[in-house]
């Protein structure tokens, strides 16, 4: 029985997700050393269609290759539902146990649901632990997967992490730009990132923020980052090596927050059967000890 890694990761804890093409094999390589958290193996929009099945054999023997080595976790971005190709995708990755499988333009928990009954059987087929790759889907690229929005929180086990994406969604619903002359999201696409942040708290999973697409804009992208920190996401993803520093130390408590939050945890210690604590004469309750805990989670990034 292969188990998946996705078992021993804590999503929560991962701040930088780097998107690479799933067919350059020297963009494979050297993302191993670009100080990424985590890595999302592009089989989609990175891939021309010519090249897709060979990017997916490619991404297989590379998760397998990398399997127990001090490589950052792996994740798969696949083809999506509608396209005819994901379930080949699947046939042959899921073989490589990856940590886990992001669906794109994911339209709600049904297809959540759909794709982690596909994975049921392959896990069979392959030998690979039952329920142990886990699933990361983008969740506003499509006007649709909006207005279709509960039932996240009721989403199976696999479910690990959502993000948000603009790219497609202005795309989809005939917008001209997502953003403001100064950098600022225009509406629809704030009411999207908010929607991702409270469908993943509501399903108990990490939020992660969309790529920043002006690589080139570090000033622009520490910002952004430090918003999405602030308000609730626990990572942000990457389209470039140069981006995984800032986020990463956007999505880094200072000392001053962790010194907060181990005062918290410090309060709560041994009142498991009370809501309440006190700090500094000051009444902390549960939401005070989940935020502290993530505070931490944050300051410890996943050890490879």
């Amino acid at each position: 029985m292969i188990p998946a890694e996705g078992c021993n990761v804590r999503s929560d804890a991962m701040r930088s997700y780097l998107f690479v093409p799933g067919d350059d094999e020297r963009k494979l390589i050297k993302s191993l050393n670009s100080g990424a958290d985590a890595l999302i193996l592009d089989l989609e929009d990175a891939v021309a269609p010519d090249r897709k099945r060979l990017a997916c054999e490619m991404v297989a023997e590379f998760v397998v290759a990398h399997r127990g080595t001090m490589a950052p976790p792996l994740f798969i971005r696949v083809n999506g539902l509608d396209t005819g190709l994901l379930i080949p995708d699947l046939a042959i990755v899921t073989r490589s146990a990856p940590v886990g499988i992001m669906l794109p333009k994911c339209s709600g928990a049904a297809d959540v649901a759909l794709v982690s009954g596909y994975l049921d059987a392959l896990e069979v087929r392959d030998g690979v632990e039952p329920g142990s790759i886990r699933l990361f889907p983008i969740i506003t690229e499509e006007a649709r997967a909006l207005a279709g929005s509960a039932g996240y929180h009721q989403a199976p086990r696999r479910l690990t992490a959502m993000l948000w994406g603009g790219e497609d969604l202005a795309a989809d619903i005939g917008a001209f730009a997502n953003r403001t002359p100064s950098g600022d999201y225009h509406f629809p696409f704030q009411m999207a990132r908010a929607f991702c942040l409270f469908a993943s708290a509501a399903a108990g999973v990490a939020a992660v923020d969309a790529v920043y697409t002006d690589f080139r804009d570090m000033a622009g992208l520490a910002a952004e980052a430090k918003v999405a920190a602030e308000t609730g996401f626990s990572g942000k993803a990457a389209i470039h090596p140069a981006q995984v520093e800032v986020i990463n130390r956007a999505f880094t408590p200072d000392a001053e927050a962790i010194q907060w939050a181990e005062a918290v945890l410090a309060a709560f210690a041994g009142k498991s059967a009370s809501g309440v604590a006190s700090l500094d004469g000051k009444m902390l309750d549960r939401p005070h000890l989940r935020l502290a805990e993530r505070l931490i989670a944050r300051a410890k990034p996943p050890v490879r």
